[in-house]
């Protein structure tokens, strides 16, 4: 299995996106994800293991308290990914672009 298969299944189900959403605005104890998320603390804290153990959060310890954020580096090789097709779909809305440019340019009757 490759990094982005890892990486696009855990984010494939749903309550693990939303806890990923959560934490985009920053450190979240198991408290507050479980309040974000609207599932009981055993579920969170199911989610959180599995995003832990594919990379996508750090757990802090904070006394009796476990604080969750989450880790440039999955994103960081999403971005990675998405940029490959961006260049190709870029490059290809680009030639497109240009084919309608030439049907739709008034024709002026020159030739070179």
């Amino acid at each position: 299995m490759t990094m982005q298969d890892i990486v696009f299944q855990t984010l494939a189900d749903p309550t693990r996106f939303r806890i990923v959403e959560v934490l985009a605005a920053g450190e979240q104890s198991v408290g507050e994800l479980v309040r974000a998320v609207d599932i009981d603390q055993s579920g969170v804290s199911r989610h959180l293991r599995i995003l832990g153990e594919a990379g996508f959060v750090r757990m802090r310890p904070d006394g009796a308290r476990r604080l969750y954020s989450l880790r440039p580096e999955p994103f960081q090789q999403i971005d990675a990914w998405v940029s490959a097709y961006r260049k190709l779909w870029e490059d290809r809305m680009d030639r497109f672009d240009a084919a309608v440019a030439r049907r739709t340019a008034p024709d002026t009757g020159e030739r070179k």
